[in-house]
């Protein structure tokens, strides 16, 4: 990539539609001015980077690893940025492995930790020379399709995402290298795009979803320039491959801070690409505490460090356009249970078209669904077939999701409660109570008395 590049991002960041001056220079923040040590950062990595190093090659662990020692809190991944190519990357490390097709990037495997090694990437949009074919592409939108040009460092670094992401630590003096002030965005708690935002946008859509997603989990703000193309431009998510989408998905709601997320993809108008269904039936007036309230429960299930079951979280996603769904079939005339059934074919076709939703999780989907109907039905042996279901505690938890969300009165989750606790015969015990409480006792008829025919 020419020089001519590096000044041009280096000298402004366009913002509504105007050259806003914001000069980039390297700065190199010795130790004893910033937080990050070797001993917050895995051993595995480390291993990677001093490997690295002892070969020849440049090597420093980038983006999220920095930014999170910097906020004082522990790295979930270790990146590593380098100016080795894939291939010498992957004949360095014997337990390595060569992926991607957009990207090229190499997974250095140690157990259950993958350090993610990338070579750093220049832009052939400016080079002299045309880019082969197989390199680089773009799509008529403006979306890169595949982008497997190498530069310096400094070219990788300006053509990074967020300026809190093009942060690069040297494990050999300790030092930290920020070439788009993102120590100061940091500072600032500012979540800001390097290089034009809407360009920026345009090349890779998910941005936005990013952006989302860091503000909510790091509490930072969206800076000005970098939001104000958002809501014109997220449309352009309906171009990502829906399988993406659906990764892009889980991210958004499994790091933690799922409400927070949900409020700021209603708030910049990214909902409705991801759940077009959804978005539409909140619009015109169904209610997303279930939502909200399933996003809370998940929220604090991570926080207590357990899973989370997409389709768990899938399942309260689409409620709303369920329900709207099955409504709208039982006015046409549908029996309850087909009108379900039917429901939930729609929603879900439907859905799949934004965020595609594997098989292994649109099932327990539909029967989590299912069972909010058979879980009210408890009489005789019914209890007991539905506690004994695969699907029977996620269908339980919704339910009370449901309670808490107002959508049904309490009362059904605390006897399912109190059923799970009890031995067989305190179960049938509450059972045998359920039947004289919810069935009325017949009155007996008294017979009419037999009249016999007159003797002759």
């Amino acid at each position: 990539m020419p020089k001519r590049l590096v000044e041009k991002l280096r000298s402004f960041i366009p913002g509504n539609g105007k050259k806003k001056a914001r000069r980039y220079q390297r700065q190199e923040i010795p130790r004893d001015q910033h937080t990050v040590s070797r001993s917050m950062i895995s051993e595995p990595a480390r291993k990677v980077l001093h490997r690295l190093n002892k070969a020849g090659y440049e090597a420093y662990l980038v983006g999220g690893g920095v930014r999170d020692i910097l906020l004082g809190g522990q790295p979930k991944d270790f990146d590593i940025a380098t100016d080795a190519t894939p291939e010498e990357v992957h004949d360095l490390f014997r337990n390595s492995r060569l992926i991607g097709r957009r990207f090229r990037i190499v997974h250095v495997v140690f157990g259950r930790e993958i350090i993610e090694v990338t070579t750093f990437r220049g832009n052939a949009r400016d080079t002299e020379d045309e880019p082969a074919a197989d390199e680089h592409r773009t799509s008529e939108h403006g979306l890169l399709l595949r982008d497997n040009v190498y530069g310096n460092q400094e070219e990788d670094a300006l053509r990074r995402d967020f300026t809190i992401n093009a942060l690069y630590y040297c494990i050999r003096n300790f030092t930290i290298i920020d070439y788009a002030n993102g120590v100061d965005d940091l500072k600032n708690r500012q979540i800001r795009l390097i290089g034009d935002p809407e360009t920026r946008y345009r090349e890779d859509p998910v941005r936005m979803l990013r952006a989302i997603r860091f503000a909510a989990k790091l509490g930072f703000e969206i800076e000005p320039d970098t939001e104000a193309p958002i809501r014109e431009l997220a449309p352009l998510l309906t171009h990502i491959p829906s399988a993406r989408l659906f990764d892009e998905v889980l991210k958004l709601f499994s790091a933690g801070h799922g409400e927070a997320t949900y409020d700021l993809l209603s708030e910049y108008g990214l909902l409705a690409p991801l759940f077009p269904e959804t978005a539409k039936a909140i619009d015109a007036g169904e209610s997303d505490e279930l939502i909200r309230q399933a996003l809370r429960n998940t929220d604090a299930r991570i926080a207590q460090g357990k899973s989370v079951t997409p389709y768990f979280l899938f399942a309260a996603m689409l409620w709303p356009a369920l329900q709207v769904e099955w409504r709208r079939r039982q006015d046409n005339g549908d029996p309850v249970q087909p009108a379900l059934h039917g429901a939930i074919g729609k929603v879900i076709g439907r859905q799949v078209q934004a965020t595609a939703i594997p098989k292994r999780f649109s099932g327990p989907m539909k029967e989590i669904w299912e069972m909010q109907m058979r879980l009210p039905r408890r009489q005789g042996k019914r209890a007991f077939g539905t506690l004994t279901h695969p699907r029977f505690r996620a269908a339980y938890d919704f339910l009370l999701v449901r309670e808490s969300a107002g959508e049904i009165e309490p009362g059904l989750g605390d006897w399912w409660t109190e059923f799970q606790r009890l031995d067989e015969r305190g179960q049938e015990k509450m059972l045998s109570e359920l039947g004289s409480a919810s069935t009325p006792r017949k009155r007996r008829r008294k017979r009419s008395p037999v009249k016999r025919p007159p003797q002759a």
